[in-house]
């Protein structure tokens, strides 16, 4: 059995100047819904960005996974938060689903990450069906 190399790009949570903003936001009464998604986010938030897949966990106590490979994805929009610090990025699936990815850190370099990821699978040529028996 032959493995593949996945080298890991970033692995971590969600940026810690989004919570500390919301945290901040949440001593008003109209920032407390805020500032507890953002603890949930920093409590549960995963993301791993490898050369091979994105995944993301979450959900209630980490328990959904989500995973793309680059083929799958068609499109990468950011929006930046923070001042620019962090963002949000969204990856638009070639099925039209779309995958949200909250407070990343790094958000301008991922993307370009994720972008270059993009291109080399779609200029990389098909790999060809064999049709009938090899000689």
């Amino acid at each position: 059995m032959t493995t593949i190399q996945e080298d890991v790009h970033y692995e971590g949570g969600p940026a810690k100047g989004d919570l500390i903003f919301n945290l901040l936001l949440g001593l008003t009464l109209i920032g407390i819904p805020f500032a507890i998604g953002a603890a949930v986010r920093a409590l549960w938030l995963r993301f791993k960005i490898t050369s091979r897949r994105i995944s993301v966990t979450g959900g209630w106590r980490g328990k959904d996974k989500t995973q793309v490979v680059y083929s799958q994805i068609k499109e990468v929009r950011t929006v930046p938060r923070g001042f620019g610090a962090w963002g949000d990025m969204v990856l638009v699936l070639t099925d039209g689903a779309r995958l949200e990815l909250r407070s990343m850190p790094r958000f301008r370099e991922i993307e370009a990450y994720i972008t270059e990821r993009i291109n080399k699978r779609a200029n990389s040529p098909a790999e060809k069906p064999v049709e009938g028996f090899a000689v």
